[in-house]
C-alpha cells in the first residue's frame, strides 16, 4: 500500500508539473529514474537533480527546439518584461513571431508616449503543441494570445510600472455605481468562476495606486492599430470608461474570466 502511495504521488506531480509549465514532468521522470539507479539517495537528491534538469531545459533546450515548432520567447527589452518571474519559468513565455513583433511594436508605442513605462505581460502561451491548454485560460493554447497588465498611477498622477498584485491578476478595477455591472450579471447565470483570478494574485501590493485611464487608454489604442491584431478583450465598463468604439475590442463570455484587472489581446 505504501508503494502504490507513493506511485500515486510521483504521478500526481507529473501531472501538476505538466499542467503548470508544460514540460515539467518529463525532467522529474528522469530525475525519477536516475535516483532509482542509485542504491541510495535522498528525496532532497532527487529535488536537485529534478530542478537542475529542468532548469537545463528551460533555459537551454527549449528556446532552441521551440522555434523549429513555430514559437519563440517573448523578446524582453527596456520596453517589454515580464511582470512576474514566474511566466519564464513556468515557460507560459512563448508566442509566435508576428505577435512577437506586435508586443514589440506596441511597447515602443507606449514608451513613445509615456516615456519609462513598460508594457508588462503575464500570461502568452506554452512552447509546444497547438490545443495544449495554458490552464487556467480557456484559449492560450496556440501561440497567438497574451495577457498584460493594466497601466496604473501613483498619488502624483504619475504613471508607475508598480502594479497592485505580485502576478499581474486578480486585483480588480471594477464597475462604478454608473457603469454597467457585467460581473454580476456573469455570476447570477451561475458563472461561478468568473471571479476566480482574485486567488492568483501572489499577494496584493502597492494599494496605493489608481488605475490610470489615460495609461491604460494609450496602451490599448496602440494594440488596435496593429493590422494582425485580431481581437481586444476588456470588461464592458472599461472599454465604455476608456471610449473605446473599435470593433476589436470584445465581451470574452461569461464563460471565461472577469477583464478588469488584465488586457488579453490575440492575432487574426
Amino acid at each position: 500500500m505504501k508503494r502504490l502511495l507513493k506511485v500515486l504521488g510521483h504521478l500526481l506531480l507529473i501531472a501538476l508539473l505538466t499542467v503548470v509549465t508544460q514540460i515539467g514532468g518529463i525532467p522529474y521522470l528522469a530525475a525519477l529514474l536516475i535516483c532509482k539507479r542509485k542504491t541510495k539517495t535522498s528525496s532532497i537528491t532527487h529535488i536537485g537533480i529534478f530542478a537542475l534538469l529542468y532548469l537545463f531545459c528551460t533555459f537551454l533546450i527549449v528556446p532552441v527546439t521551440a522555434p523549429i515548432l513555430g514559437r519563440e520567447k517573448i523578446k524582453e527589452s527596456k520596453t517589454v518584461e515580464a511582470r512576474s518571474f514566474f511566466y519564464i519559468l513556468a515557460n507560459r513565455n512563448y508566442v509566435k513571431p508576428e505577435l512577437n513583433n506586435v508586443i514589440t511594436s506596441v511597447s515602443k508605442k507606449l514608451d513613445n508616449k509615456h516615456p519609462g513605462i513598460k508594457l508588462q505581460y503575464l500570461d502568452a502561451n506554452f512552447p509546444f503543441f497547438d490545443k495544449f491548454p495554458l490552464l487556467p485560460h480557456l484559449s492560450h493554447n496556440d501561440g497567438k494570445k497574451i495577457d498584460i497588465s493594466l497601466i496604473y498611477e501613483n498619488s502624483q498622477q504619475q504613471l508607475s510600472n508598480k502594479k497592485k498584485s505580485v502576478s499581474g491578476y486578480g486585483v480588480y478595477e471594477g464597475p462604478k455605481s454608473n457603469e454597467y455591472d457585467q460581473i454580476t450579471v456573469c455570476k447570477e447565470r451561475g458563472n461561478w468562476q468568473y471571479d476566480f483570478p482574485k486567488y492568483l494574485t501572489l499577494g496584493t501590493i502597492n494599494k496605493d495606486l489608481q488605475f490610470s485611464k489615460e495609461g491604460t487608454a494609450d496602451l490599448i489604442n496602440g494594440i488596435l492599430t496593429e493590422r494582425n491584431v485580431g481581437k481586444v478583450f476588456i470588461e464592458p465598463h472599461l472599454k465604455n470608461r476608456l471610449g473605446l468604439t473599435n470593433r476589436k475590442v470584445r465581451f470574452h463570455g461569461c464563460q471565461a474570466v472577469r477583464h478588469d484587472d488584465h488586457i488579453h489581446f490575440q492575432l487574426k
